[in-house]
């Protein structure tokens, strides 16, 4: 299983396939490298690289809670990517991922071919967030992952016509059976960073978004988002009328990326990049 040691003594769990232009999937607040199953398939020829932040999925939990921040997680890339002897790459980032992509963006910007946003921006809408705190670090009532599964369409009502059995394989990724109950697949502490992170004022997270000038640039926005509004999107696409942009019907906070919008907008984005990757 492939491991490295973090700047903290952590050892991180990714994954590591294919040859050619090194993409970098990072997922979102609370999820594993399982949230890119769904695209893998759909990618062109390249090297598909995926990581569980620290707390999350087969990653060792922080003995501090506190450290599960986005700088930090931003140096946790960057120590794989020195440990892979990588100088760069591109970065798709749903939700969490892109907030590292765009600090990576901002402190290490010669390390990113590129980046591609799942969406997230520069402003993260409070609905979202307090969509987001009901769940964050507790296990589900739901006690099988069948339940789960049913349940998840009431949970998520910006999620339209999507079937059953993607909902099973949703529950699959994001929980664990324990016996007679489910689990949450990742460290119930980073809910003590995620409520110090959004109970403070809203940090001004533009001058990151800024910092992306030059880089190839993609956003894709579900469109039922709570997260990232059309507002936020519409003042993304004015700095940067260059970026590659798509919108999903039917989808909220988050696309499952396999969507024919969505996958439209990856690979034009990935023809952009240097040595970019053709249509598989």
């Amino acid at each position: 299983m492939p491991r490295y040691t973090t700047w903290d003594g952590l050892t991180l769990h990714y994954e590591d396939e294919g040859e050619g232009l090194p993409l970098l999937c990072l997922p979102g607040l609370t999820r594993t490298t399982r949230d890119f199953d769904y695209l893998a398939p759909h990618l062109p020829p390249l090297r598909l690289l995926r990581l569980d932040y620290r707390g999350r999925g087969q990653s060792d939990w922080a003995a501090d809670p506190m450290s599960y921040t986005v700088p930090n997680e931003a140096s946790d890339v960057l120590m794989l990517l020195d440990h892979l002897g990588l100088a760069q790459v591109a970065i798709l980032g749903t939700s969490r991922g892109g907030l590292i992509g765009m600090m990576l963006a901002a402190t290490a910007r010669d390390r990113l071919l590129g980046l591609a946003l799942n969406d997230v921006g520069p402003v993260i809408e409070p609905r979202g967030l307090e969509r987001i705190r009901e769940y964050v670090g507790r296990d589900p009532a739901a006690r099988t992952l069948a339940e789960a599964a049913a349940a998840m369409p009431r949970h998520n009502p910006g999620m339209i016509d999507v079937p059953q059995e993607r909902w099973l394989d949703e529950a699959r990724h994001f929980f664990v059976q324990a016996g007679d109950r489910l689990r949450i697949n990742y460290d119930p502490g980073l809910r003590e960073a995620f409520l110090a992170a959004f109970d403070g004022p809203p940090a001004d997270l533009w001058p990151l978004f800024d910092a992306c000038a030059g880089l190839p640039l993609a956003l894709i926005r579900g469109a039922n988002s709570d997260l990232l509004s059309a507002g936020t999107a519409a003042e993304m696409r004015r700095r940067r009328p260059d970026m590659v942009f798509a919108e999903v019907p039917g989808r909220a906070h988050v696309p499952f990326l396999d969507e024919p919008e969505s996958l439209g907008a990856i690979r034009a984005w990935l023809k952009l990049l240097p040595g970019g990757a053709g249509p598989g």
